[in-house]
């Protein structure tokens, strides 16, 4: 089936290549600057790409209009092919509305970015122009002793190698790191737990499809502005869907989901792929047992949902993308390919 998909592919990079990384929503840089430095190192030496900071890079506070601004400046200027997200945040709604879509459809960059930056990708999406879910500097580049090779795996093949890779199981992970103001953030991970099988659940079939979807928490927001997609333009997708930090119980993930439902996305996609939730944070940390029941009763309630309004769909849960570490950068716009027969996940890069 035909999709909608973006109309204008950005080139992969080479060495050398210049990369913006920019602070659309929360200025973590400015917050743990030890951090980022150490992140920028680590990208420079990994890619060969060369880093760049603008004027809100660092910049805590910064208006949206500001934020916007260099976002512009960073589509506008074609010795830029690349841009980073440092890391979420929960206002960065407001800054869309600056954004210059002429400026990025006329020389597309690739953009890499999750949570609070499901703004972003689905506005970039919305003017014909893919990017990639996940790829935050402070969280997955900077802390701990090394990139997880999940994480760089992916990193390198959305910005440089393209091809295909097959999304696997780490065997491992951890919902939050190290306080980035403590020096042992640059050295170790944070709390890290073995992880449970994915669940598969739908047709054994093979899905195809181009990707949307984002951080359940950005989604409710895109719906009460009016920035969600027209549901035709999803027929066939598949969908992307995890939550945040923030810790939603089953009941509002149920709630949300229901919701698309109720707006006919989810009869509209093909499959649904579902991140592995956090169940815990600095402020809350109930016990492993406690853990692995709320990631069950997230689960139950959104197979539960995704049945109820399109039974043919293949649905996928607990898979490492979004808010956990190590994480996959997957596809937005771009194509994947969930495999109900042999369950198996390919991402393709392009």
């Amino acid at each position: 089936m035909n999709i909608w998909g973006p109309t204008k592919a950005a080139s992969k990079l080479r060495k050398g290549d210049r990369v913006a990384v920019l602070s659309p929503s929360f200025a973590a840089p400015g917050f743990a600057p030890a951090v980022h430095e150490q992140a920028m190192t680590r990208f420079a030496a990994v890619t060969g790409l060369v880093p760049v900071e603008f004027p809100t890079t660092r910049r805590l506070g910064a208006s949206a209009e500001d934020r916007a601004a260099d976002l512009n400046a960073a589509f506008a200027d074609p010795t830029i092919r690349a841009i980073l997200a440092t890391v979420g945040g929960d206002d960065q709604i407001t800054v869309i509305p600056h954004l210059d879509a002429d400026l990025a459809r006329a020389d597309p960059k690739l953009f890499l970015g999750y949570s609070d930056n499901t703004n972003l990708l689905n506005w970039l999406w919305s003017h014909g122009i893919g990017g990639f879910y996940g790829g935050s500097t402070q969280v997955h580049l900077g802390p701990g002793p090394g990139i997880d090779e999940v994480h760089l795996a992916s990193l390198q093949a959305a910005l440089m190698a393209g091809g295909e890779l097959t999304i696997t199981d780490p065997g491992e992970s951890e919902d939050f790191g190290q306080d980035w103001r403590d020096p042992r953030a640059l050295v170790e991970f944070g709390e890290r737990e073995p992880t449970e099988p994915w669940v598969w659940a739908g047709p054994k079939q093979v899905v195809s499809g181009r990707t949307w979807g984002g951080c359940l928490e950005v989604l409710d927001q895109l719906a009460l502005a009016d920035h969600l997609p027209p549901v035709k333009d999803l027929h066939g997708a598949i969908l992307l869907l995890e939550t945040s930090e923030e810790l939603p119980p089953a009941d509002w993930v149920k709630r949300w989901v229901r919701a698309l439902g109720e707006r006919g996305i989810l009869d509209a996609v093909d499959a649904v792929l579902v991140a592995r939730p956090p169940t815990s944070s600095f402020e809350l940390r109930p016990g492993a047992a406690e853990r692995s029941r709320l990631r069950a009763a997230q689960r139950d309630a959104v197979i539960e949902q995704i049945t109820r309004y399109n039974p043919g769909a293949v649905i996928c849960v607990g898979v490492p993308f979004g808010h956990t570490r190590p994480q996959w950068i997957l596809p937005y716009g771009g194509n994947m390919t969930m495999n109900g027969l042999d369950r198996t996940i390919t991402a393709h890069y392009g």
